[in-house]
Protein backbone atom coordinates (compact mmCIF):
# COMPACT_ATOMS: atom_id res chain seq x y z
CA UNK A 1 0.00 0.00 0.00
CA UNK A 2 1.50 3.50 -0.53
CA UNK A 3 -0.53 6.72 1.56
CA UNK A 4 -0.62 10.36 -0.20
CA UNK A 5 -2.95 12.87 -1.89
CA UNK A 6 -1.52 11.79 -5.23
CA UNK A 7 -3.10 14.85 -7.20
CA UNK A 8 -1.86 15.01 -10.92
CA UNK A 9 -0.37 11.44 -10.31
CA UNK A 10 2.94 13.02 -11.55
CA UNK A 11 6.05 12.03 -12.69
CA UNK A 12 7.09 11.41 -9.05
CA UNK A 13 4.29 9.33 -7.96
CA UNK A 14 4.75 7.08 -11.05
CA UNK A 15 7.85 6.62 -9.19
CA UNK A 16 6.56 5.59 -6.37
CA UNK A 17 3.73 2.91 -8.24
CA UNK A 18 5.77 1.51 -10.37
CA UNK A 19 7.59 0.20 -6.93
CA UNK A 20 3.93 -0.67 -5.04
CA UNK A 21 3.31 -2.88 -8.16
CA UNK A 22 6.46 -4.69 -8.15
CA UNK A 23 6.56 -5.26 -4.41
CA UNK A 24 2.68 -6.32 -4.56
CA UNK A 25 3.46 -8.72 -7.70
CA UNK A 26 6.26 -10.67 -5.36
CA UNK A 27 3.76 -10.75 -2.19
CA UNK A 28 1.22 -12.03 -4.49
CA UNK A 29 -1.25 -9.06 -2.95
CA UNK A 30 -3.10 -6.07 -4.55
CA UNK A 31 -1.52 -3.05 -5.16
CA UNK A 32 -3.23 -0.50 -3.06
CA UNK A 33 -3.53 3.34 -2.69
CA UNK A 34 -4.58 4.93 0.20
CA UNK A 35 -5.83 8.98 -0.34
CA UNK A 36 -8.14 11.05 1.00
CA UNK A 37 -11.56 12.93 -0.10
CA UNK A 38 -11.46 15.96 0.79
CA UNK A 39 -7.90 16.95 0.45
CA UNK A 40 -6.78 17.09 4.05
CA UNK A 41 -6.17 20.94 3.73
CA UNK A 42 -9.67 21.92 2.93
CA UNK A 43 -10.43 21.06 6.30
CA UNK A 44 -7.26 22.53 8.16
CA UNK A 45 -6.15 25.39 5.98
CA UNK A 46 -9.65 26.42 3.88
CA UNK A 47 -8.06 29.96 3.29
CA UNK A 48 -4.74 28.33 1.99
CA UNK A 49 -6.23 25.15 0.02
CA UNK A 50 -4.77 25.02 -3.64
CA UNK A 51 -7.02 24.73 -6.94
CA UNK A 52 -6.42 20.74 -7.44
CA UNK A 53 -4.72 19.32 -10.32
CA UNK A 54 -7.16 15.99 -11.01
CA UNK A 55 -10.62 15.26 -9.54
CA UNK A 56 -10.48 11.63 -7.58
CA UNK A 57 -11.81 9.71 -11.54
CA UNK A 58 -8.70 10.99 -13.02
CA UNK A 59 -6.58 10.07 -10.24
CA UNK A 60 -8.35 6.29 -10.31
CA UNK A 61 -7.89 5.94 -13.66
CA UNK A 62 -4.42 7.15 -14.08
CA UNK A 63 -3.70 4.88 -11.36
CA UNK A 64 -5.35 2.10 -12.79
CA UNK A 65 -3.71 2.53 -16.30
CA UNK A 66 -0.05 2.48 -13.90
CA UNK A 67 -0.78 -1.27 -12.39
CA UNK A 68 -2.36 -0.24 -8.94
CA UNK A 69 -5.96 -2.98 -8.42
CA UNK A 70 -7.43 -0.34 -5.45
CA UNK A 71 -7.46 3.26 -4.70
CA UNK A 72 -9.18 3.86 -1.28
CA UNK A 73 -10.37 7.27 -0.71
CA UNK A 74 -10.97 7.19 2.70
CA UNK A 75 -13.31 10.13 3.48
CA UNK A 76 -11.55 12.73 5.82
CA UNK A 77 -13.04 13.83 8.90
CA UNK A 78 -12.18 16.11 12.08
CA UNK A 79 -11.64 12.59 14.11
CA UNK A 80 -9.36 10.76 11.30
CA UNK A 81 -7.01 14.33 11.46
CA UNK A 82 -7.09 14.00 15.24
CA UNK A 83 -5.34 10.65 14.95
CA UNK A 84 -1.91 10.23 16.14
CA UNK A 85 0.90 8.99 14.06
CA UNK A 86 0.05 5.34 15.85
CA UNK A 87 -3.34 5.45 16.18
CA UNK A 88 -3.57 5.84 12.17
CA UNK A 89 -1.10 3.38 11.38
CA UNK A 90 -3.30 0.71 13.92
CA UNK A 91 -6.55 1.99 12.88
CA UNK A 92 -6.09 2.16 9.11
CA UNK A 93 -3.13 0.76 8.02
CA UNK A 94 -3.36 -2.51 9.93
CA UNK A 95 -6.78 -3.36 11.31
CA UNK A 96 -9.25 -1.43 8.36
CA UNK A 97 -6.76 -2.66 5.31
CA UNK A 98 -4.42 -5.41 6.59
CA UNK A 99 -1.67 -4.19 5.20
CA UNK A 100 1.31 -6.29 4.19
CA UNK A 101 4.07 -3.25 3.30
CA UNK A 102 4.12 0.15 2.57
CA UNK A 103 5.92 2.16 -0.23
CA UNK A 104 6.47 5.99 0.23
CA UNK A 105 8.02 8.76 -1.11
CA UNK A 106 10.82 10.62 1.29
CA UNK A 107 8.45 13.61 1.77
CA UNK A 108 5.89 11.45 3.48
CA UNK A 109 4.27 12.81 6.93
CA UNK A 110 1.21 11.13 8.57
CA UNK A 111 -0.97 11.67 11.48
CA UNK A 112 -1.55 14.43 13.58
CA UNK A 113 -0.16 17.90 12.76
CA UNK A 114 2.12 15.48 10.43
CA UNK A 115 4.02 14.44 13.56
CA UNK A 116 4.77 11.17 11.85
CA UNK A 117 7.34 11.15 9.70
CA UNK A 118 9.25 8.31 7.82
CA UNK A 119 11.30 7.54 10.85
CA UNK A 120 8.53 7.07 13.22
CA UNK A 121 6.54 5.21 10.22
CA UNK A 122 9.94 2.61 9.69
CA UNK A 123 9.49 2.00 13.89
CA UNK A 124 5.99 1.12 13.39
CA UNK A 125 6.54 -1.27 10.33
CA UNK A 126 9.12 -2.98 11.99
CA UNK A 127 6.84 -3.77 15.54
CA UNK A 128 3.84 -4.86 12.92
CA UNK A 129 6.56 -6.57 11.09
CA UNK A 130 5.52 -5.32 7.75
CA UNK A 131 8.09 -3.68 5.25
CA UNK A 132 8.99 -0.69 4.48
CA UNK A 133 10.64 1.02 0.86
CA UNK A 134 11.08 4.31 0.59
CA UNK A 135 11.48 5.51 -3.22
CA UNK A 136 14.06 8.32 -4.43
CA UNK A 137 12.74 11.15 -5.23
CA UNK A 138 11.88 12.47 -9.19
CA UNK A 139 13.91 15.29 -10.05
CA UNK A 140 13.49 16.91 -12.95
CA UNK A 141 16.16 19.97 -13.97
CA UNK A 142 17.54 19.63 -10.64
CA UNK A 143 14.52 20.39 -8.88
CA UNK A 144 11.76 17.83 -7.12
CA UNK A 145 8.63 17.26 -8.76
CA UNK A 146 6.12 17.90 -6.59
CA UNK A 147 2.61 18.51 -7.13
CA UNK A 148 2.76 22.29 -5.52
CA UNK A 149 5.43 22.95 -8.35
CA UNK A 150 3.57 21.96 -11.63
CA UNK A 151 0.61 24.55 -9.69
CA UNK A 152 2.80 26.99 -10.06
CA UNK A 153 3.86 26.37 -13.84
CA UNK A 154 0.38 26.41 -14.23
CA UNK A 155 -0.46 29.41 -13.03
CA UNK A 156 2.12 31.45 -14.81
CA UNK A 157 0.93 29.67 -18.00
CA UNK A 158 3.83 27.59 -18.19
CA UNK A 159 1.82 23.93 -19.54
CA UNK A 160 4.68 22.82 -21.21
CA UNK A 161 6.76 22.19 -18.64
CA UNK A 162 4.00 20.91 -16.58
CA UNK A 163 3.13 18.39 -18.80
CA UNK A 164 7.12 17.14 -18.43
CA UNK A 165 6.42 16.95 -15.04
CA UNK A 166 3.27 15.47 -15.17
CA UNK A 167 4.47 12.98 -17.56
CA UNK A 168 1.17 13.86 -19.60
CA UNK A 169 -0.40 17.05 -21.00
CA UNK A 170 -2.38 19.15 -18.21
CA UNK A 171 -6.35 18.98 -19.04
CA UNK A 172 -9.24 20.46 -17.26
CA UNK A 173 -12.85 19.12 -17.79
CA UNK A 174 -15.84 20.83 -18.28
CA UNK A 175 -19.22 21.40 -19.29
CA UNK A 176 -20.21 23.34 -22.67
CA UNK A 177 -22.93 25.90 -21.37
CA UNK A 178 -23.88 29.23 -23.89
CA UNK A 179 -21.89 32.27 -24.02
CA UNK A 180 -22.17 35.55 -24.78
CA UNK A 181 -22.20 34.62 -28.85
CA UNK A 182 -19.41 37.08 -29.18
CA UNK A 183 -16.84 34.39 -30.76
CA UNK A 184 -19.34 33.23 -33.25
CA UNK A 185 -19.90 37.02 -34.34
CA UNK A 186 -16.28 37.33 -35.31
CA UNK A 187 -16.38 34.12 -37.12
CA UNK A 188 -14.40 31.86 -34.24
CA UNK A 189 -17.44 30.32 -32.24
CA UNK A 190 -16.17 28.81 -29.19
CA UNK A 191 -17.69 26.48 -26.80
CA UNK A 192 -18.00 27.94 -23.74
CA UNK A 193 -16.85 25.41 -20.58
CA UNK A 194 -18.19 25.32 -17.18
CA UNK A 195 -18.33 23.53 -13.81
CA UNK A 196 -14.27 23.06 -14.16
CA UNK A 197 -13.23 21.89 -10.66
CA UNK A 198 -10.00 21.71 -11.32
CA UNK A 199 -6.78 24.67 -11.81
CA UNK A 200 -7.05 26.10 -14.73
CA UNK A 201 -4.01 27.47 -16.30
CA UNK A 202 -3.11 30.96 -15.86
CA UNK A 203 -4.58 33.83 -18.78
CA UNK A 204 -3.52 33.30 -22.39
CA UNK A 205 -4.23 31.51 -25.52
CA UNK A 206 -3.11 28.36 -25.94
CA UNK A 207 -2.46 25.18 -28.51
CA UNK A 208 -5.20 22.44 -27.41
CA UNK A 209 -6.75 19.30 -28.38
CA UNK A 210 -10.61 17.62 -27.46
CA UNK A 211 -11.28 14.08 -27.81
CA UNK A 212 -15.07 14.02 -29.59
CA UNK A 213 -16.55 10.72 -30.57
CA UNK A 214 -13.26 8.92 -29.65
CA UNK A 215 -11.31 11.78 -32.80
CA UNK A 216 -8.91 14.58 -31.37
CA UNK A 217 -10.18 17.29 -31.88
CA UNK A 218 -7.46 20.53 -32.35
CA UNK A 219 -8.29 23.49 -30.63
CA UNK A 220 -7.18 27.22 -30.08
CA UNK A 221 -8.61 27.64 -25.99
CA UNK A 222 -8.55 31.28 -24.65
CA UNK A 223 -8.45 31.25 -20.73
CA UNK A 224 -9.30 34.64 -18.87
CA UNK A 225 -11.79 37.82 -19.39
CA UNK A 226 -12.26 39.62 -22.73
CA UNK A 227 -10.51 42.71 -21.55
CA UNK A 228 -11.44 44.05 -25.21
CA UNK A 229 -15.12 44.13 -24.63
CA UNK A 230 -14.38 45.00 -20.87
CA UNK A 231 -15.19 41.80 -19.63
CA UNK A 232 -13.33 40.41 -16.53
CA UNK A 233 -14.85 37.38 -16.01
CA UNK A 234 -12.36 34.67 -15.60
CA UNK A 235 -13.77 32.38 -18.67
CA UNK A 236 -12.39 29.11 -20.83
CA UNK A 237 -13.13 28.92 -24.30
CA UNK A 238 -12.78 26.65 -27.00
CA UNK A 239 -12.78 27.27 -31.02
CA UNK A 240 -12.41 23.91 -32.80
CA UNK A 241 -10.67 24.08 -35.69
CA UNK A 242 -12.20 21.46 -37.63
CA UNK A 243 -15.10 20.72 -35.80
CA UNK A 244 -18.57 21.62 -36.36
CA UNK A 245 -21.79 20.76 -34.18
CA UNK A 246 -24.07 21.14 -31.41
CA UNK A 247 -21.82 20.66 -28.27
CA UNK A 248 -24.00 22.31 -25.13
CA UNK A 249 -24.01 20.33 -22.27
CA UNK A 250 -21.73 18.11 -22.91
CA UNK A 251 -18.32 17.75 -20.82
CA UNK A 252 -15.51 18.26 -22.54
CA UNK A 253 -11.69 17.64 -21.28
CA UNK A 254 -9.60 20.05 -23.09
CA UNK A 255 -5.48 19.16 -23.12
CA UNK A 256 -3.10 22.29 -23.35
CA UNK A 257 -0.15 21.48 -25.28
CA UNK A 258 1.49 24.75 -25.80
CA UNK A 259 0.70 28.58 -25.03
CA UNK A 260 0.16 31.14 -28.05
CA UNK A 261 0.24 34.18 -26.55
CA UNK A 262 -0.99 35.69 -23.44
CA UNK A 263 -4.51 37.77 -22.98
CA UNK A 264 -4.10 41.34 -24.72
CA UNK A 265 -6.46 44.29 -24.57
CA UNK A 266 -6.85 45.38 -28.81
CA UNK A 267 -7.85 48.90 -29.73
CA UNK A 268 -10.60 47.25 -32.40
CA UNK A 269 -12.62 45.00 -33.05
CA UNK A 270 -10.66 44.23 -36.51
CA UNK A 271 -7.29 43.98 -34.70
CA UNK A 272 -8.73 41.50 -32.28
CA UNK A 273 -10.37 39.10 -35.40
CA UNK A 274 -6.59 39.74 -36.73
CA UNK A 275 -4.64 38.44 -34.15
CA UNK A 276 -7.28 35.70 -33.85
CA UNK A 277 -6.59 34.66 -37.50
CA UNK A 278 -3.09 34.68 -36.58
CA UNK A 279 -3.80 32.28 -33.17
CA UNK A 280 -5.62 29.93 -35.28
CA UNK A 281 -3.00 29.49 -37.56
CA UNK A 282 -0.29 29.28 -34.78
CA UNK A 283 -2.45 26.26 -33.50
CA UNK A 284 -2.66 24.50 -37.50
CA UNK A 285 1.29 25.19 -37.83
CA UNK A 286 1.79 23.29 -34.29
CA UNK A 287 -0.65 20.51 -34.93
CA UNK A 288 1.02 19.78 -38.32
CA UNK A 289 4.86 19.58 -36.87
CA UNK A 290 3.19 17.52 -33.91
CA UNK A 291 1.62 14.49 -34.42
CA UNK A 292 2.78 12.88 -31.57
CA UNK A 293 0.93 14.86 -29.80
CA UNK A 294 -2.55 13.17 -30.32
CA UNK A 295 -3.91 16.84 -31.80
CA UNK A 296 -5.73 15.41 -34.97
CA UNK A 297 -3.40 15.43 -37.64
CA UNK A 298 -3.54 13.16 -40.62
CA UNK A 299 -7.38 13.08 -39.53
CA UNK A 300 -8.31 16.33 -40.12
CA UNK A 301 -7.44 19.29 -43.20
CA UNK A 302 -5.84 22.84 -42.55
CA UNK A 303 -8.88 24.82 -44.46
CA UNK A 304 -7.68 28.21 -45.31
CA UNK A 305 -8.13 30.85 -42.74
CA UNK A 306 -10.29 33.67 -43.67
Amino acid sequence: MSIGNFDGVHSGHSRIVASLVSAARVEGVPAVVLTFDPHPTRLLRPEQSAPLLSTMEDRAGWLEELGVDVMVAFPTTPELLRLEPAEFFGRVVIDQLNARGLVEGPGFFFGRERRGNLDVLASLCRDAEIGLDVVEPAMHEGELVSSSRIRKLLCRGDVISAGELLGRAYSVRGRVVAGEGRGRELGVPTANLSEIVTLVPGGGVYVGVVEIDGRPQPAAVHVGGNPTFGEVEQKVEVHLLAFDGDLYGQELTVKFLQPVRETQVFESVDLLRSQLAADIEAVWSYVETHPADGSGTGEVGHPEVS
